[in-house]
């Protein structure tokens, strides 16, 4: 069986982002600056009890820290009065701890009672009502509540433009975090000069070698790294690490902090032994600094699966995710949102792996807690829907997978606006739906729109627009339409070379598509030579048993067979078999498609009894429930 690449664009990795891209800004925020303030200030009973929250918090123990926190409140207003400082910073304090345990319905009205004290004791264009505000709009923020959130960090900034001249190092905190709810909402050409004034305001006021400075050249080069600008995160990331290492030392977790990004980008970029050894001096330093069960080490163990995923390295990314879930479980409780992201990642391991029944109530469950933390028509509430109805529509459950596509889809335009990339995620999705129910009036306006969104969001050159051409031109491809297909084929394939340089992975599947397309028309020497590319790319950046390489081999096999070269087919189709069941599994779809082919060659070469033998074993594979 021949078949080409339908490019993937998983929603899975955007929630994680933006989780561990707000907390790491609100560590740093004003709340937390206070806290430590007054704690430092006092001998009282309360500072005792307020110290303790603060070092419980930074552990990672938030069930224990909860009760002190409450305890700390009576004493403060009981001995202080309601309206206190002290009160104000307790109630922080347990606002701040419930939202790391995804319960947001709890730290909202304390968040509210503190903004409301604070511009009653301090009037209503005080810094510390900033303060109050910032911490309000990211609640906001965290439940996918845009609109809320908008108003109160733009108030912030005001107040804090106007009370501590509009270079103040509060001011930066402020913009970043408007460039945050900008970017999240698709915003990038607001959110970007943001982001610089932020660096350059923290440059000005601390010089070039500060930890703020690298936090704010970290977050840049974030946003960079999501546009598909590597070139120019790059050079920031690695700025930021050499920062913190001199001023912080090499085993802070900052540090760790800095290590995992630019492993990140390497890893985009398929340097996958660079971003290894990064990914694992990052683990080191968090496990020695924060303990082995903090969610800083989960969040390291993650990203360390996640790229042995990405090679098919599935027997050691296994129980990486299944360690980072349990620390999660136990640490923030077992209905966190960060715990949700855990279930999707073990559950996208389980899919891959066809064990769709594992991966369904993994992704049911995340499901649930998103649902009930977040509410219902939260953004990463839509991206687990998606990836539910992906599950069914592997299966070829289609009526099952539509509705959930079109739910995503709904929550998405409701909530980030019609032409966010998330949106253009979910129109791919229930296109290839339409797609594959035969409903092509319905998926190409949608393949269409995706790929229009894409290229306004964001630009003509990113690899996420070429993915959009690979999908729109495969649906022609599949319509016998191979003029309109080629052309988006060949930018898609000169959009990646650009983005992402010649070796690169994405750059093998674009080879390999367009290979595919000349192979069907007959064009049998130029697809073999972009075949060739394309194994090579492959087998040196994700290693000779990777499946994807499997897949090459089984194409490029098909090519000698289709001529009548069966000598050189069989050691392609016998390599590709082996590498399936070595990667996969011996009871993997995938090596059931194997199977047949090389059954196929045998009957073709007069070996029937052994093409029968093979032909038995694959059907056995298919008939295994998932």
């Amino acid at each position: 069986m021949k078949y080409l690449i339908r490019i993937a664009l998983s929603m899975v990795a955007i929630s994680c982002v933006s989780i561990f891209v707000q907390n790491r800004l609100s560590i740093k925020s004003g709340a937390e600056r206070d806290i430590v303030n007054i704690a430092n200030k006092s001998t009282t009973e309360w500072a005792t009890l307020n110290k303790k929250v603060v070092t419980l918090y930074r552990q990672g123990n938030y069930t224990k820290a909860i009760p002190v926190a409450k305890k700390a409140i009576k004493i403060a207003e009981e001995n202080a009065g309601p309206n206190s400082p002290a009160v104000v910073t307790s109630l922080t304090n347990l606002a701040r701890l419930y939202e790391r345990q995804g319960d947001y319905s709890q730290a909202q009205p304390l968040y509210k009672r503190v903004l409301a004290i604070s511009e009653k004791v301090l009037g209503p264009n005080h810094p510390d009502v900033a303060i109050s505000l910032n911490n309000l709009a990211g609640s906001y923020y965290r439940q996918g509540d845009y609109s809320q959130a908008q108003p109160l960090y733009e108030r912030a900034l005001e107040i804090r433009e106007k009370t501590l001249a509009p270079n103040h190092p509060d001011v930066a905190i402020s913009l970043n975090n408007l460039a945050f709810l900008y970017n999240r909402q698709g915003h990038y050409s607001q959110a970007q000069p943001l982001y610089k004034r932020a660096l350059a305001i923290r440059e000005k006021a601390f010089g070039f070698r500060h930890p703020a400075v690298a936090e704010s050249l970290n977050i840049l080069a974030d946003f960079y790294y999501k546009q598909g600008h590597y070139s120019q995160a790059e050079p920031l990331y690695k700025r930021a690490l050499a920062i913190q290492k001199k001023v912080l030392g090499l085993q802070h977790p900052a540090v760790a902090e800095s290590l995992n990004d630019l492993a990140k980008l390497y890893e985009m970029q398929g340097h996958y032994s660079q971003a290894e050894s990064l990914y694992k001096r990052a683990l080191a330093i968090r496990k020695k600094a924060l303990g082995p069960n903090h969610p800083k080490v989960a969040a390291s163990l993650n990203s360390l699966a996640g790229l042995y995923y990405r090679q098919s390295s599935y027997s050691q990314a296994e129980p990486l995710y299944k360690r980072a879930l349990a620390i999660n479980e136990k640490t923030l409780g077992p209905n966190h949102p960060v715990v949700a992201t855990s279930l999707n990642n073990l559950a996208f391991l389980y899919n891959r792996q066809g064990h769709y029944s594992q991966a369904e109530s993994l992704y049911k469950r995340a499901l649930a807690i998103r649902k009930k933390t977040l509410g219902p028509n939260h953004p990463d509430v839509a991206a687990s829907l998606d990836n539910l109805a992906g599950l069914y529509c592997r299966q070829g459950h289609y009526s099952q997978a539509q509705p959930l596509y079109k739910r995503a889809l709904a929550i998405s335009e409701k909530t980030l606006g019609p032409n966010h990339p998330n949106v253009a995620i979910s129109l791919n999705n229930l296109a290839f739906l339409y797609e594959m129910q035969g409903d092509y009036s319905q998926a190409q306006p949608l393949y269409e729109r995706a790929l229009a969104i894409n290229e306004k969001s964001l630009g003509p050159n990113h690899p996420i627009v070429a993915a959009s051409l690979s999908n729109l031109a495969l649906f022609y491809y599949s319509q016998g339409d191979y003029s309109q297909a080629q052309p988006l084929y060949e930018r898609a394939l000169a959009i990646n070379e650009k983005s992402l340089g010649p070796n690169h992975p994405e750059v093998a599947a674009s080879l390999y598509n367009l290979a595919f397309l000349y192979d069907s028309q007959g064009h049998y020497s130029k697809a073999q030579s972009l075949y060739k590319r394309s194994l090579a790319i492959e087998e040196k950046t994700l290693g000779p048993n990777h499946p994807e390489v499997a897949a090459r081999l089984n194409n490029l096999a098909l090519l000698c067979y289709s001529q009548g070269h069966y000598s050189q087919a069989q050691p392609l189709y016998e390599r590709a078999l082996a590498i399936n069941e070595k990667s996969l599994g011996p009871n993997h779809p995938a090596v059931a498609i194997s199977l047949n082919n090389l059954a196929e060659l045998y009957r073709k070469t007069g070996r029937v009894d052994e093409a029968q033998q093979l032909e038995s074993r694959a059907t056995k594979i298919r008939k295994i429930k998932r």
